[in-house]
């Protein structure tokens, strides 16, 4: 399928820049067409989820994170803060979509959520090129405060997958000091 074809064609750009084997570090992935390739398959993921009449209702309601930009708030944080939040919603997003995975039957959905979890990891893989330490959940997961909130629908839980990608992790790359160096 052309899905497929496109897929590969994208893990092959990813790799490119990445080199995985050799023995230099990680090069910074600072093209934001990579996260926008993830934004158009969370959003095919949504309009799937929307268009199915299984799996509406969530067997119990779960912890997203907070997709409202408050643009004076976030300019305050420092870059580990913004990082922070940007890895624990991430990590949030992962748990949600895989409890969501276990309650849908519908193969074709499966997939969509099979191929948001890779994308998941692979923003991860995304901001450890980028020096963003990864997000080491507290004991007993993340702790429910201003940043996150609770979806019922899986339609709504995806729609805060897309909104979270279009705005605090396109923040967060777009921002990241290590692919404005030398450019000022």
């Amino acid at each position: 399928s052309s899905q497929s074809r496109g897929l590969f064609a994208f893990l092959l750009m990813l790799l490119e820049w990445t080199k995985p084997g050799l023995s230099n570090p990680l090069r910074p992935i600072c093209d934001l067409r990579v996260l926008k390739h993830f934004i158009e398959e969370a959003r095919d993921a949504e309009a799937a989820m929307l268009a199915c009449k299984e799996g509406r209702g969530l067997a119990e309601p779960v912890t997203v994170p907070q997709t409202k930009v408050d643009f004076n708030v976030w300019e305050r944080k420092t870059a580990l803060e913004q990082a922070q939040e940007v890895q624990s919603g991430l990590w949030l997003l992962n748990q949600a979509i895989g409890s969501l995975r276990t309650s849908v039957t519908n193969t074709a959905l499966h997939s969509h959520i099979d191929n948001s979890l890779r994308n998941i990891f692979s923003i991860g893989q995304v901001l450890r090129s980028l020096n963003i330490q990864e997000y080491t959940p507290p004991a007993g997961g993340v702790a429910g405060g201003e940043e996150t909130w609770r979806v019922s629908s899986a339609s709504e839980l995806l729609q805060v997958h897309v909104n979270f990608l279009r705005g605090k992790v396109h923040l967060l790359l777009s921002n990241a000091p290590i692919c404005h160096q030398g450019s000022s």
